[in-house]
């Protein structure tokens, strides 16, 4: 097997991909390997979007989670989507009306709550 060098001179093994029907499943663990990079991040981001919704809303972590999933559902927007909304809403207090109006609701229903920067009515 010849090896390349690396920038740091290191010499870095060549890839050479198997004949044997091997390069499939090496193809296949790879996009396996990336969904769960992926999962990962997909899960922190939710995470933190329940975080903030526990902070905001003086909800449980379980409520928490009920609320980001009833947002996706009455929004029909994926639930990551509304995650990030939440986060960038989090950052820079712009969230579209209708997430905003939908989780408002949401939060209503398990009690008085006020979302940061809404007027109170009337």
């Amino acid at each position: 097997m010849r090896r390349r060098r690396r920038g740091s001179g290191t010499p870095e093994p060549e890839v050479t991909m198997p004949t044997d029907g091997g390069a499939n499943r090496i193809l296949q663990l790879e996009e396996e390997v990336q969904q769960l990079k992926d999962a990962i991040v997909s899960h922190a981001v939710v995470d933190q979007a329940i975080g903030m919704i526990v902070a905001l809303g003086r909800v449980s972590p379980d409520q928490g989670w009920t609320v980001l999933k009833e947002v996706s559902q009455r929004t029909n927007i994926k639930l990551r989507s509304i995650a990030d909304m939440i986060l960038v809403w989090g950052r820079t207090g712009a969230l579209p009306a209708e997430v905003r109006t939908v989780l408002e609701e949401t939060l209503d229903r398990l009690g008085p709550t006020r979302l940061p920067d809404v007027p109170p009515e009337p």
